[in-house]
């Protein structure tokens, strides 16, 4: 009985860590768009101006 209940506690832990991991995924996915978008948005703005890039380089 104690096995039974040490794999089904494991599934259940690598269930979860599987779950997790999966929406990580999307929000790093939504970030990776949002960050791309902001690189057009803000680079159409002004051309040479101070504000026209956000980032230091």
């Amino acid at each position: 009985m104690g096995i039974v209940i040490a794999v089904l506690l494991l599934a259940l832990i690598l269930g979860g860590a599987g779950f997790a991991i999966h929406v990580l995924w999307w929000i790093a996915l939504a970030v990776l768009v949002l960050w791309l978008l902001g690189f057009v948005f803000r680079g159409a703005g002004t051309a040479g101006g101070p504000r026209g890039r956000w980032y230091r380089w």
